[in-house]
């Protein structure tokens, strides 16, 4: 056989229609996926700010909140830096801190040294854990409880005004006498006002969804929300980042304030992921499953089906055999030979096909029909795999003998 230039064309090969074909509907799903995502990030981007953002008109922003105060006279100034939020603490202020658990140790104790002597108002949405401890001395969050419609029941004039307000989520205790704690739930505040030094006070507000613009018209809401953040003629609306410079001063002091870094920074970032996306990715998880179930069905036992196209003999065994070399199987590929080799034989010598695979039934018979003397049938039929491809050939060129002869004697 002689070598050509140009490779031969096998079964496995693809023309470059084939391949298009295969692969049109892909990049035309693809492109439709980039097109898609594209328009809507374009669409959205102007209205869209995040969760509590007092410019964001979305359900879950708050920027009706922040439209009510203004025309009261509250000014209305959004920080997204540590630098910002404590420069602009003071008497007359109200520095909302929408995402306290974001912010490192290092932070929150900065914040809090800020805070303390400003005499003015600190809201603080939702802090749990250690942000607690050290943005509100002397108060531990207990538990987690439902957001829901609350009677206030304490003497706040605020939360008496305002009436029953959608509150829940975390509940804090305090052994602060001068405390004032309100909308409970087994005993336990869902919004805690702490007093601090001159006319200052610290608000732990147990859940933001009275903030939210989809909420700020149902029960007291507005109310509570307006009083809160209006008790000054200015707010810092504090939008704590992950990209504020002041997070990587500090470094990690040891103890459990390394480990509450790494505890806050984690919360945040997961706070940051819409919970739309949360949700299209479990939709996506259980989309996968029920298609994976589906592909791996079986309703019965295997049946031979006809196939759809004509394969011819060639490229069958030139397909299994380019798998047994792309896997190094050899021995599968030897033992192959060997048993077909012995089905073909075992007629002709007049062994059942029962003991075809037995070496001490077709061994003997095998033997008294060779002539050539030295050929080792045993060898050939249940010899071990060989070691390199060219004695695989070899071995295909011995069994092909040996069947001639057991044939021709």
């Amino acid at each position: 056989m002689t070598a050509t230039g140009a490779d031969p064309v096998t079964s496995e090969s693809r023309s470059p229609h084939q391949i298009w074909q295969r692969v049109r509907g892909l990049l035309f799903a693809a492109l439709i996926l980039v097109v898609a995502g594209v328009a809507i990030a374009a669409f959205r981007s102007g209205g869209q700010h995040g969760r509590l953002d007092p410019r964001s008109a979305d359900p879950y922003g708050s920027r009706a909140v922040a439209e009510l105060l203004k025309e009261r006279g509250v000014s209305v100034d959004v920080a997204t830096t540590l630098d910002e939020a404590a420069g602009a603490a003071g008497p007359d202020t109200t520095l909302l801190v929408t995402g306290p658990n974001m912010l490192t140790a290092h932070q929150q104790r900065r914040l809090r040294a800020t805070t303390a002597d400003s005499a003015g108002r600190t809201v603080l949405v939702a802090p749990g854990g250690p942000s607690v401890a050290r943005l509100a001395p002397g108060v531990h969050q207990e538990s987690h409880g439902p957001v829901t419609a609350r009677p206030p029941r304490c003497e706040l004039p605020a939360a008496r005004a305002a009436g029953a307000t959608d509150m829940g989520g975390i509940h804090y205790a305090t052994a602060v006498r001068e405390a004032t704690a309100c909308y409970p739930d087994h005993g336990l505040a869902s919004l805690l006002v702490v007093p601090g030094q001159a006319a200052g006070d610290t608000v732990l507000l147990g859940s933001p969804d009275v903030l939210h613009n989809d909420r700020l018209d149902q029960q007291g809401n507005a109310s509570l929300s307006l009083q809160l953040l209006g008790s000054r003629p200015h707010l810092v609306w504090y939008l704590p980042s992950l990209d504020d410079p002041s997070a990587a001063e500090g470094g990690t002091s040891g103890g459990d304030d390394s480990g509450d870094d790494g505890a806050g920074g984690e919360s945040g970032f997961i706070a940051l992921i819409p919970s739309g996306w949360l949700w299209g990715t479990l939709q996506l998880a259980l989309a996968a499953t029920l298609a994976a179930i589906w592909r791996g069905r079986r309703f019965g036992p295997l049946v031979t089906e006809r196939l759809p196209v004509t394969i011819r003999a060639s490229e069958s065994a030139e397909g299994r055999a380019r798998l047994y070399r792309k896997s190094d199987a050899r021995d599968r590929a030897a033992a192959a030979l060997r048993s077909a080799t012995r089905n073909r034989i075992s007629p002709l010598l007049g062994v059942s096909p029962r003991d075809t695979d037995y070496p001490a039934v077709l061994l003997p018979a095998v033997a008294a029909r060779l002539s050539t003397p030295g050929t080792d049938a045993a060898a050939l039929l249940f010899g071990p795999a060989p070691a390199d491809d060219a004695a695989l050939v070899l071995l295909t060129d011995q069994l092909d003998a040996l069947e001639r002869e057991v044939r021709t004697s």
